[in-house]
C-alpha cells in the first residue's frame, strides 16, 4: 500500500491549494497509509501554519478514521490518543500520541519533565 505524507495529509483535510488537493485525492484513492509521525506533524501543522484549535484538530482527525481511502497506523491508538487529546487535559496531540503508544506497548509509564502531560494516567513526572 502506498503512503502519505504530511503535506499530503494537511492538502487532504484543509484543501487550500486546488491543484495539490486533486493531485492528493488522485494518489490515495486507490488507498494510502498513513503514519503515526504524519499524524504528529499534521497535529503541529494545522495549530501553528493554520491556526487550527484543538476541537477543529480533533474534528479533522476524527473524520480521517472514517475515511475510505486512508488507513491509519495502529487505528486504535490513533481513536485512544483522540480521546486522551479531547480529554480536557491540554496536552498536545503529539504528546498523547506518544503515551497511547507507550501504553499500547505495554512500555508505561512514561518517564517526562512536562506538568500537564504526566497528570495523565500512564505517564510519570520525573525531576522537577
Amino acid at each position: 500500500m502506498r503512503a502519505v505524507d504530511t503535506n499530503v495529509l494537511v492538502r487532504l483535510l484543509i484543501g487550500d491549494d486546488p491543484p495539490q488537493v486533486i493531485a492528493a485525492e488522485r494518489f490515495v484513492k486507490a488507498g494510502a497509509w498513513v503514519s503515526h509521525v504524519t499524524l504528529a506533524e499534521a497535529s503541529w501543522v494545522l495549530e501553528s501554519n493554520y491556526g487550527r484549535n484543538r476541537p477543529q484538530i480533533g474534528a479533522a482527525f476524527e473524520l480521517l478514521l472514517d475515511q475510505e481511502t486512508l488507513t491509519l497506523q495502529d487505528r486504535e491508538v490513533v481513536q485512544a490518543t483522540l480521546e486522551t487529546f479531547r480529554s480536557g487535559s491540554g496536552v498536545s496531540f503529539s504528546d498523547c500520541l506518544t503515551l497511547e503508544i507507550a501504553r499500547k506497548a505495554g512500555h508505561t509509564p512514561l518517564g517526562t519533565f512536562d506538568r500537564k502531560l504526566a497528570r495523565l494516567d500512564g505517564a510519570e513526572r520525573i525531576g522537577r
